[in-house]
């Protein structure tokens, strides 16, 4: 099969190949995956650079966690009926060796979750970390039935998801910050009900005048290390700052803003749900893919052999909104 690799750390263009590799069988409790789509995410390119480790956890990586395509092989304890099923893929490269960047990959049968009929298939390589982060990050610590709530980065991959959802599950309001005025046309067109240039504007005090000072019930921040000391402050008494990323390894906060209004501080990670969060999210997610109920945001649509170029766009920082490559 035809697949991207690499098999050390570095700049896209030195350490990325693309050739013939053996198509995988699957095992025992696995499907495999004739794949059409894959995604890229930051996670990627950033495992691929080197930024959180340069030591590589398996000789050879074939990227990305995200993927859709057609169950073509079941192993053994898989119904053989699941054989032509379009399915999305979650985490295909976290903690494995072989993601999504292939015309073929195994992975256990719950990573390969069935795909509505009327879904893009572009869209579905979206899911598993854009979509699955947006919406655990809407529903944990309690949800956002009638509160008010701000999204940063609103025109991004997971933020552009975070506002509709929220909206979808009973947000009063939406506050998303943006950087420019096609970010905040973005934003809007998926649901906020205000936008505030970060670049241009006072964050705080655009939040404290759509609140009457009273701050937001919860804040998605996509980046802790920027937002830190606004998050403390933007947030109300007992409310929830529900934390994805961070653009630095440290992250500072003024502590007794938050101590003295009991703020709730929720880190997580996608890869790392709880079976029973998963699970709940998944069942919420496909309820909403059989309504037409959510906008997808495709930025970009490259090919598998422009796979430098994608990782290379992916780290300028100017995408905005999802990034996909055909796999031929």
């Amino acid at each position: 099969m035809l697949a991207a690799y690499y098999e050390q750390t570095g700049p896209a263009a030195q350490v990325l190949h693309l050739a013939e590799v053996p198509t995988p069988e699957p095992a025992a409790g696995e499907v495999r995956v004739r794949l059409q789509w894959s995604g890229v995410n930051p996670s990627d390119v950033k495992s691929r650079a080197g930024l959180r480790s340069k030591v590589l956890a398996f000789p050879r990586i074939i990227p990305h966690s995200d993927g859709m395509g057609v169950i073509d092989a079941v192993g053994a304890g898989v119904d053989a009926s699941r054989t032509g099923q379009r399915v999305w893929v979650w985490n295909a490269a976290w903690g494995r060796p072989f993601g999504t960047a292939a015309q073929f990959i195994t992975v256990p049968q719950a990573q390969a979750v069935p795909l509505p009929d009327n879904v893009s298939a572009e869209a579905a390589a979206c899911f598993g970390i854009p979509a699955m982060t947006a919406l655990h990050a809407v529903r944990c610590n309690g949800g956002v039935q009638g509160q008010d709530v701000l999204v940063t980065g609103g025109a991004g991959a997971v933020g552009h998801y975070a506002i509709q959802m929220a909206k979808l599950l009973g947000a009063r309001r939406v506050i998303s910050t943006v950087s420019s005025d096609a970010k905040a046309q973005v934003a809007r067109e998926a649901g906020a009900d205000i936008t505030i240039n970060y670049r241009t504007e006072d964050v705080l005090a655009r939040v404290r005048e759509a609140t009457s000072g009273a701050g937001v019930h919860r804040i998605i921040d996509m980046d802790a290390g920027a937002n830190g000391v606004i998050d403390a402050e933007a947030v109300m008494p007992n409310g929830t700052v529900v934390i994805y990323g961070s653009s630095q390894p440290q992250v500072s906060f003024p502590f007794f803003a938050l101590l003295a209004k009991n703020v709730a501080l929720q880190f997580f990670i996608v890869y790392h749900l709880q079976p029973a969060d998963r699970a709940a999210a998944q069942a919420q997610l496909d309820t909403w893919l059989r309504a037409g109920a959510l906008k997808h945001h495709i930025a970009q649509r490259m090919p598998l052999a422009d796979i430098v170029k994608a990782h290379e766009l992916q780290e300028s920082g100017a995408l905005v909104g999802n990034l996909v490559l055909q796999v031929p």
